[in-house]
């Protein structure tokens, strides 16, 4: 019973301080966790439909920084002014236009996309999602640069955080407490982003699509 009335409280905190849904709060104590956001960072929101995370990213970053998001669902909230969203699907991006709207490369990487769960398989797909956007990266993300990517936990999950070690100085997994207790989901958390020296060959990652 306690366990549910935490989480009924984000759901409250939410609506009480102007966040777009609950899930502001992992993103909120994943970065007072690894302080991956600061101040004049230029960050890429993948899914950021309905717009929490963009909330969040904006404040976090200033109005020296920039956040721009993109999600197949258009973001019709009011957003900061140093947000912008497009809409477009994370299995077919347009690198270059996205850097063209953040004005230079990104200093951070977000992911809070999960797969259409059917109850079977998921946590394969959702690893499926997650190669997609790391095949991105090279595109995207500037040297150095962070990553945090939700993933349900399955069979998929250790080689998933091996294949982002090979390219990030570190990286770990993280659930935060505002996660529902029942819940597979965890994040991958990465610093120090190493840009592959040959562009590898996008993965086939199937038909199956995101949602936030």
């Amino acid at each position: 019973m306690a366990r549910r009335v935490l989480h009924d409280e984000y759901f409250k905190r939410a609506k009480r301080e102007g966040y777009l849904a609950r899930s502001a709060y992992k993103l909120l104590e994943i970065n007072e966790r690894f302080r991956l956001l600061r101040p004049g960072h230029r960050v890429l929101d993948a899914g950021c439909a309905p717009g929490s995370w963009l909330q969040v990213a904006g404040e976090l970053v200033g109005p020296r920084g920039v956040v721009v998001g993109f999600d197949l669902t258009p973001v019709t909230h009011a957003m900061p002014a140093n947000v912008r969203t497009v809409v477009a699907d994370a299995r077919t991006l347009d690198a270059e236009a996205l850097i063209a709207l953040a004005g230079g490369r990104f200093d951070a990487v977000l992911s809070d996309i999960a797969p259409s769960t059917s109850g079977h398989g998921d946590d394969l797909v959702s690893a499926r999602l997650c190669r997609s956007l790391l095949d991105a990266l090279p595109g995207l993300l500037a040297p150095g640069g962070r990553l945090v990517m939700k993933t349900l936990e399955g069979a998929e999950t250790p080689p998933l955080l091996a294949e982002t070690r090979r390219v990030f100085d570190s990286a770990r997994l993280f659930k935060p407490k505002a996660s529902r207790g029942a819940s597979r989901e965890t994040y991958v958390v990465a610093e120090g982003y190493r840009v592959p020296r040959e562009p590898q060959a996008p993965r086939d990652h199937g038909p199956d699509g995101p949602r936030r």
